[in-house]
C-alpha cells in the first residue's frame, strides 16, 4: 500500500510475497490487493453487524474497546491487529503521532474526548455532531493503528450514532469530496473543528433521508 502511507519500519512494513508490495504481510497469504480490499470489507460487515447486536445505549467507549474492535475486525487478517502500530507513518505529508507516544495520546483521548462525548443516548442532533466530529477528527490525528484507522473512526461514530437513537451512517456525502474531507482533518488538527461538523451534518441528515427512503419503499 506505498500509494496510501509512508512507513519506517520493522514486521508492520513488511508486504505480502508475490504481491508486489501492494498487500501487507497477511494470515491468509493474499497477494491480490483488491482481493484484500474485498476480505477487509467482507470481515467489517460481519463484524459491525455482531458489535451493533452487542451494543448497549449507555456504554462509554474506551480505548480499550477500540483495540478490541479493530482486533475483532482484522485479526483473522493481520498478526498485529488490535495493537497500538509500532511503524512510523505519515500521508500526502502529514505525519500521524509518533510510535512512543501512542500509549499515552490513546489515554488521553479516551479522557478527554470519549469520556466526555460517550455515551450519546442523550444528545440532541447538533451535540451528537458535535460530539462525532470531535471524536473523528482527534482519533485520525493519532493514528493508532497500523491499518483501518479511518474505517474504525467510521465505526465509532455510527456506534455513537447509534447511542443517540439515529441510524447507522451513510459516508456518501465524504465519497463524494475526499479533498474536503482532508481539509477538515488539517483543521482539526489546529482545533478548527467546524469543518468536520459540517461533513458530519451532511452525513446525518444524509443518513435519515437514506434511511426513510427505504422505510417508505417497504
Amino acid at each position: 500500500m506505498t500509494d496510501r502511507y509512508d512507513i519506517t519500519g520493522n514486521s508492520e512494513g513488511q508486504y505480502q510475497p508475490g504481491s508486489q508490495e501492494l498487500v501487507l504481510l497477511n494470515k491468509l497469504g493474499i497477494t491480490e490487493l483488491q482481493k484484500m480490499e474485498n476480505t477487509e470489507f467482507d470481515h467489517l460487515i460481519q463484524f459491525q453487524i455482531a458489535l451493533f447486536d452487542e451494543l448497549l445505549i449507555d456504554q462509554q467507549i474506551t480505548s480499550k474497546d477500540l483495540c478490541e474492535w479493530h482486533r475483532r475486525w482484522l485479526g483473522d487478517i493481520y498478526a498485529w491487529a488490535g495493537n497500538y502500530r509500532t511503524v512510523t507513518m505519515s500521508k500526502g505529508g502529514f505525519p500521524f503521532a509518533a510510535v512512543p507516544q501512542l500509549p499515552t495520546l490513546m489515554e488521553k483521548f479516551e479522557q478527554q474526548y470519549l469520556q466526555k462525548y460517550t455515551p450519546c443516548n442523550e444528545f440532541k442532533r447538533n451535540d451528537l455532531v458535535e460530539a462525532m466530529a470531535v471524536c473523528h477528527v482527534e482519533f485520525i490525528i493519532i493514528h493508532p493503528f497500523r491499518e483501518g484507522n479511518g474505517r474504525l473512526g467510521r465505526l465509532l461514530a455510527t456506534v455513537m450514532a447509534l447511542q443517540a437513537g439515529m441510524p447507522a451512517l451513510d459516508f456518501e456525502p465524504v465519497e463524494k469530496n475526499k479533498d474536503r474531507y482532508i481539509e477538515a482533518i488539517h483543521a482539526g488538527h489546529g482545533c478548527n473543528y467546524e469543518p468536520m461538523k459540517l461533513i458530519f451534518s451532511e452525513i446525518l441528515g444524509f443518513s435519515l433521508q437514506q434511511t426513510s427512503r427505504n422505510e417508505n419503499n417497504e
